[in-house]
């Protein structure tokens, strides 16, 4: 068996959770619902259990902060997932917040909430901000020491004033899946598995 692929989103709320689910039911992955929570409730070796006994690929697995300063409990989860040999994080969605102790991170390019690809960061609300290549988020932090090939950052998941709404098929944050899978030369096309993903 090869390693499981894995995408990291820093959002964990309930928003998040039905949109994550939507994007995996869409391409024929996994969604880990259980690492919804705001903040996470699940340490990385629980993560990296339930990441294991999946058979479906690939797997999007939440991480959240809410706000805590520093490294807190996503991120240490985080780091475990990242750190597991039978995991090949293929990438990471860094979505904006308003957060109290302005984390930030560096990303590749941003997609704005018109799914526009852009050199400059994002808003919560999923319009361009001032900085080039860089997002604010709670659950940031550790992103860039972790060397991962691809950082996307996006506005906050199954919102963005409607524009990543469930109900609308969460159209940005399957364009940010879409395009971390097709970077990675993961075929995104395959459907099937489509089953119900909570886990």
């Amino acid at each position: 068996m090869g390693k499981k692929r894995v995408i990291l989103i820093t959002d964990g709320d309930l928003y998040a959770l039905r949109a994550v689910e939507h994007v995996a039911r869409g391409i024929g992955g996994r969604c880990i619902s259980h690492s919804w929570g705001n903040p996470s409730r699940l340490t990385g070796q629980q993560l990296v259990s339930l990441i294991l006994k999946t058979p479906y690929d690939p797997v999007l697995v939440m991480f959240d902060d809410c706000g805590f300063r520093g490294e807190g409990p996503g991120e240490l989860a985080m780091r475990a997932v990242c750190g597991h040999p039978g995991i090949e994080v293929l990438g990471a969605i860094a979505v904006a917040s308003k957060t109290r102790y302005s984390e930030w991170t560096k990303v590749h390019f941003s997609i704005d909430r018109y799914g526009n690809f852009t050199e400059f960061g994002i808003d919560k609300s999923g319009l361009p901000d001032i900085e080039t290549g860089r997002i604010n988020g709670d659950t940031v932090y550790i992103l860039d020491e972790l060397n991962l090939p691809i950082v996307i950052g996006i506005g906050d998941i199954g919102k963005m004033a409607g524009h990543d709404a469930v109900e609308k098929g969460a159209p940005i944050t399957s364009l940010a899946v879409a395009t971390i899978l097709e970077r990675s030369g993961f075929n995104a096309g395959i459907k099937g598995k489509t089953e119900d993903t909570n886990q």
